[in-house]
This record gives structure tokens, C-alpha cells and sequence, in this order.
């Protein structure tokens, strides 16, 4: 497996705008990450399943995978409680993929990784191939998708690594939260103290290090039913400088963002 690099940035932050998404290392990302199901890929997908689990079979019309790029797993717990799921995403290698998969079939290293949602959620549906079926790509920015128009939206691993500056990663939450509906559903996986990083010898690309109280801070505003969790870093996976991950359930407030249900922060272990 090869291993990640961590990257110190120098001068002022790099952006979002400032990397160049349709050159993203897809088979390279993959091969670091994605190829075997590890523990944190475990621990992520019982955390998702349970928060699916909470809705009937293809109860919510229309959901979005938040910056999908080419994982493919968030996409499949969702597709039990979701008649519509779309992969929002911008980058051309990225799309290229993703386009692949939905149209040849699934690569074989996927196979794992339903078998475990369907596991741990008997409505998903019986093969990887049906489950994917729900899924629409959808080019593009996912700020720029109207607001409120999805019952539920996903994010995995992208507000915190496309952007070195703390005042972009809080926007892009924002607009994570906006794309739903007042009372929408919300749930999110964060590279916890990530900074700039590379895939094998590629380029540097921004990251933002963020904890579970930055991403508290940031969704408390705008959210209720508000629940955090801290998983420490897995050691099978390549070093990119992080200490885990922060991963997230929540509503979207619909009085504007202040009052209703307090948020509750629980930063233990991952229970399911």
C-alpha cells in the first residue's frame, strides 16, 4: 500500500477554487484507501447504517451525496431508505469514474463493503448493483444546488480537504446544511486534524485540521437532534497527519437557526 504524505502549507491558505479537482488521482486514492474494507470504513458504515435504519425502506424521495467522489460506500446504506440518491460532484476523473461503475458494474473490491451494509440493514437492496441503480450523477458544485431541495444529505471527507482556510470549511458546512429542507436530515464523516496532504507522490492538496468541537461549533447554529462522535485513527490506512475522524447526525432547524432542541455533543465511541 502506499503511503500518504502529510504536507506543510506555507504562505496564506490555499482555497477550494485554487486545486485542480478534475486531476484527482482517482486509481491512486483508491489503491491507499478503498481497495480492502478497513476498521475505520467499518466503523463509518455501522454509524451510517444506523442512521438509516431510523427511515422505512425508500421513505425519503430524494437525497444527495455532498462532494461524492469515487467512494462508492456512503452511497450504500442510503440506498435503503432512499429512492433517489445524487452524487454531486465536480471533478472530471472523479465523474469519469463514478459514470463507469453506475454503467459497467461495480469493481469487485466493492463487494465487501455491501455485503457488510446489507448486514447490518437487511432492506438494502439484495445486490451492489441494485442498490447503485438509485444513484444519479449529478456534474458539479454541490454549493450550487438550490437550497432545501433534498429530504437528507450526505457529506463524506470533503469540507475538511478541499480547503486550507477554517472560514471556507464552515461555508461549505454551511451550505451542506442549506441544501436540505428545514428539518432535513444530515450526516457527515470529517478527517479529524488533517492537515494538507498527498496521495503516493502526487501533488499537495489544501486540507483544513478540524476537532469534533470546530464542527460542533459550526453546526450548532444551524441544526438540532445535533450528534458527534469521535473515532481515533486507524492505523491500517496511510499516514495523512490526522488523528481519526468526527462523524455527525443532525436535523436542519427550520425556525432560521436559533432555538427549538438544544444540540448534544457526545465525543465516546461509535456504538450500533
Amino acid at each position: 500500500m502506499t503511503t500518504g504524505e502529510r504536507t506543510v502549507p506555507a504562505g496564506p491558505p490555499r482555497h477550494n477554487a485554487d486545486a485542480d479537482w478534475d486531476q484527482w488521482p482517482v486509481c491512486a486514492y483508491l489503491t491507499e484507501n478503498y481497495r480492502q474494507l478497513h476498521h475505520s470504513d467499518e466503523v463509518v458504515i455501522r454509524h451510517h447504517s444506523g442512521f438509516y435504519r431510523q427511515f422505512p425502506p425508500d421513505s425519503i424521495g430524494r437525497s444527495v451525496e455532498w462532494g461524492a467522489g469515487p467512494n462508492l460506500y456512503p452511497l450504500m446504506p442510503a440506498a435503503a431508505a432512499c429512492r433517489r440518491i445524487d452524487a454531486v460532484e465536480p471533478g472530471r476523473s472523479n465523474i469519469a469514474y463514478l459514470t463507469r461503475q453506475l454503467r459497467d458494474g461495480p469493481d469487485k473490491s466493492w463487494q465487501p463493503f455491501h455485503a457488510l451494509c446489507r448486514t447490518l440493514d437487511p432492506a438494502l437492496p439484495a445486490t451492489l448493483t441494485e442498490a447503485l441503480s438509485k444513484v444519479r450523477v449529478v456534474p458539479g458544485d454541490a454549493r450550487a444546488v438550490p437550497q432545501g431541495i433534498y429530504d437528507l444529505a450526505s457529506m463524506s471527507f470533503v469540507a475538511e480537504s478541499v480547503t486550507e482556510d477554517p472560514a471556507e470549511f464552515a461555508d461549505l458546512c454551511r451550505a451542506f446544511i442549506r441544501s436540505v429542507r428545514p428539518g432535513g436530515h444530515l450526516v457527515a464523516v470529517f478527517m479529524e486534524n488533517m492537515p494538507s496532504y498527498r496521495i503516493g507522490a502526487g501533488v499537495a492538496w489544501p486540507a483544513c485540521p478540524v476537532d469534533g468541537a470546530m464542527v460542533h461549533d459550526v453546526f450548532t447554529p444551524h441544526t438540532k437532534k445535533l450528534h458527534i462522535t469521535h473515532v481515533g485513527k486507524d492505523p491500517t490506512l496511510p499516514d495523512y497527519g490526522d488523528t481519526g475522524m468526527v462523524l455527525l447526525r443532525a436535523e436542519r432547524r427550520g425556525d432560521g437557526g436559533r432555538g427549538g432542541e438544544p444540540s448534544a455533543r457526545h465525543t465516546g465511541p461509535v456504538h450500533e
